[in-house]
């Protein structure tokens, strides 16, 4: 019997499951319904910083077509208003329906919206999904969004960037180089709390300065100040806090961290935590038909927690975990088909490793390295191991944290061949060297292009491509990185690891010539 699988969500994480159900639509095991709300071709949400200052075009952050899904029923515009659990259909807005024997949320996440005084909310978007805001407001988060920004960026406007989190500060960054005038407010006392420490904070903070990117902490943002023009429409000017600071810009982008989209689900009577909670099947405590995956998915034990109010951890918050959800889910679905046993579980193999993108400063940072190597220890604890190497005035910065030689966290700041190599370690669990400062000469401008971790070295994070791999596409005639991208998927994420990319491009180019 053909399995009928509808997928709620043509995001990146949706139309990876749907790629991966690819072998078991063309032998007719599984039909496969792809719901998406937005009317556009699929794209990458994930580069749209990029989008809106004019370093990428739609086409580049296209993921998919409906042609290139052969069998699959990708349906754009078709917005979900109901999960019926009992009847086992989706009703869609426009009241049609759509039967499943397997239903699939991809629903992702949505902006969190603060509450601003002035900040208006003007109806639903096209999707119907979301709500538009004040004119010259934004979250950065659809094609409308990036050409909101990309009209102030093409005359050289002023934005305001609310929220100084790892999106924050990428886009600051972007914006800068591409000729707009950013500032940065933010809450606490230093940009990307969640990934810096203090020093390496105070590294980045010097490089946006000196690119011309304003940054104001200490922002406790209470209101929004409007002025209406000559057409009657009132227009974003100025963002006010609570200190009497006034920041005034033509856009407003509110970074202000994602929330999952969990309205159907909860509504649906599934149990909801920081997002719909599934177990490590990735199958929903609540309905054994109901699957979850990408930023709208929880993972946790329902054996452990299921009578707990709170339940710990999350949705992880970036795109490779939910397309290496994706590609679990596909292959035990197949499995399962084939009365196969499933294996134990999805597990992450690939711990998350942050790559700040751009052109001002690289950044790299994984694990917790708040431990201060010179606090004192409390009576009966080990303290972590600390090195760290600082360089203020050429902007680099490094710190290391171990457990017993093995790497636990790191931040390294303006050193992209040492962040590479501590990347491998940390996906690794691999141990430090004895002498720390070999990384540091890694980025020596005299050492060889790729780092010692040779081929078997993870490159792209985001979809687990190794260096060898890598290496054998541009062998077989790859040229670019997006060709390489087309033939590993490398790069087709976040963008953290096409500078790499570009690097293995130019050595392999070298020894040709």
């Amino acid at each position: 019997m053909t399995e009928r699988i509808v997928v709620i969500g043509a995001g990146p994480v949706g139309i990876r499951f749907a790629e991966e159900l690819l072998p078991l639509v063309s032998e007719g095991r599984a039909t496969v319904t792809v719901l998406g709300a937005e009317t556009v071709d699929p794209y990458n949400r994930v580069l749209i910083a990029e989008l809106a200052v004019g370093e990428a075009t739609a086409s580049e952050l296209t993921l998919t077509t409906a042609s290139a899904l052969p069998g699959v029923d990708l349906r754009l515009g078709a917005r979900v208003a109901r999960i019926d659990r009992e009847t086992q259909r989706v009703d869609l807005a426009d009241g049609s329906t759509v039967a499943y024997d397997r239903l699939v949320l991809a629903t992702g996440a949505r902006s969190i919206i603060p509450s601003l005084d002035g900040l208006e909310t003007l109806g639903p978007d096209s999707t119907g999904l979301d709500t538009h805001l004040t004119a010259g407001v934004c979250v950065l988060r659809d094609m409308a969004d990036a050409e909101q920004v990309r009209s102030v960026v093409e005359r050289g406007g002023r934005v305001v960037v609310l929220g100084a989190g790892v999106l924050g500060i990428e886009l600051a960054m972007l914006l800068a180089d591409a000729g707009a005038v950013p500032s940065v407010a933010h809450f606490g006392p230093m940009p990307m709390p969640r990934q810096l420490d203090r020093g390496s904070a105070s590294i980045l903070s010097t490089a946006l300065a000196s690119a011309g990117v304003t940054l104001v902490p200490h922002t406790r943002a209470e209101g929004v100040i409007g002025v209406e023009g000559d057409d009657g429409i009132r227009r974003f000017r100025a963002l006010a806090s609570s200190d009497g600071k006034r920041i005034e810009g033509d856009l407003l982008v509110l970074s202000c961290g994602v929330r999952a989209r969990t309205e159907l689900a909860e509504a649906a009577g599934l149990r909801i935590g920081s997002g719909v909670l599934v177990d490590s099947s990735l199958r929903s405590w609540s309905d054994p038909r109901i699957f979850a995956i990408g930023d709208c998915a929880h993972i946790a034990d329902p054996a452990e927690y299921l009578h707990e109010r709170q339940v710990p951890g999350g949705p992880a918050g970036l795109v490779g975990p939910g397309w290496r959800q994706a590609s679990w889910l596909a292959a035990s679905i197949a499995a399962e088909l084939d009365g196969d046993a499933v294996d134990n579980g999805f597990v992450d193999e690939h711990p998350g490793v942050v790559v700040l993108k751009g052109e001002l400063v690289d950044i790299a940072s994984a694990g917790d390295v708040s431990a201060d190597p010179f606090a004192p220890v409390p009576t009966g604890e080990i303290s972590p191991g600390i090195a760290v190497w600082a360089d203020p005035e050429h902007g680099t910065y490094v710190k290391m944290a171990t457990r017993d030689g093995i790497l636990t966290g790191f931040v390294a700041v303006g050193m992209p061949r040492a962040a590479a190599e501590l990347s491998v370690l940390y996906l690794r669990g691999g141990e430090l060297p004895a002498d720390r400062s070999l990384l540091l000469r890694l980025d020596d401008p005299d050492a060889d292009a790729v780092g010692p971790a040779g081929r078997d070295a993870t490159l792209c994070i985001c979809n687990a491509v190794t260096v060898g791999q890598i290496e054998d596409a541009i062998d077989d005639g790859c040229s670019s990185v997006a060709e390489v991208g087309d033939c590993t998927r490398a790069g087709t994420g976040c963008g953290g690891c096409r500078a790499r990319i570009t690097e293995l491009l130019h050595a392999h180019a070298g020894a040709v010539a």
